[in-house]
């Protein structure tokens, strides 16, 4: 790799080991083992490096993740089913990508003052919310841009308030199975799930 591949990849590595706010530039020349006046040469910043940095590794672990989110889920699963076997996936992918999601609720206390990355963030969060309705309600994208942004937005909410609570305590986890008879309770009103309205969830 040259000089500027080089100190991506230190950078990629730095965020991933040390996180946006506290890396430096030392950290990063000396990760890559390129000069620190390297960084200025191809970046021109070492904040222009690491956002650089930020949005390629969002690339690789949102692919990493999806690819792990549709693994064997079966094509004709109903929604419960799928949201079941999804949802193991989403909290077996909290440790593995652990850094990823540090990361990005460490960015969210700085967005006022990194504009450049509140705008890949909520790109990135626009085609989170697509994905998602893909992957728990099986709505292929482009076919129902209502349903799409509605549950797709619902569930983005649930994956960041239950990843929240993972990072603090992983043992509060709830499984597939958990969550679904949660919801049963919260949409039948009853903890069996056996009511009879026409909003009760099979």
């Amino acid at each position: 790799m040259g000089n500027r591949e080089d100190l991506l990849a230190g950078a990629k590595q730095c965020l991933i080991e040390k996180g946006y706010s506290r890396t430096t530039a030392r950290d990063i020349a000396n990760a890559s083992g390129v000069s620190l006046a390297g960084i200025g040469y191809h970046f021109k910043s070492k904040e222009a490096l690491m956002n650089e940095a930020l949005f390629a590794v969002m690339q690789e672990w949102g692919e990493e993740l999806e690819a792990t989110l549709t693994a064997d889920v079966r094509p004709d699963a109903t929604p419960l089913e799928r949201f079941e076997a999804a949802w193991d996936r989403v909290v077996e992918s909290f440790e593995k990508l652990r850094p990823l999601w540090v990361t990005q609720f460490e960015l969210l206390g700085q967005i006022d003052h990194v504009p450049e990355v509140r705008e890949q963030l909520v790109r990135a969060i626009g085609e989170a919310r697509l994905g998602l309705a893909e992957l728990f309600e099986g709505v292929a994208q482009g076919t129902d841009p209502e349903r799409e942004r509605l549950t797709g937005t619902v569930y983005q909410a649930m994956l960041t308030g239950f990843l929240s609570q993972w990072l603090l305590d992983p043992a509060s986890a709830l499984s597939g199975r958990e969550v679904v008879a949660a919801l049963r309770m919260i949409v039948n009103g009853n903890s069996s799930g056996s009511g009879n309205d026409d909003t009760s969830i099979p």
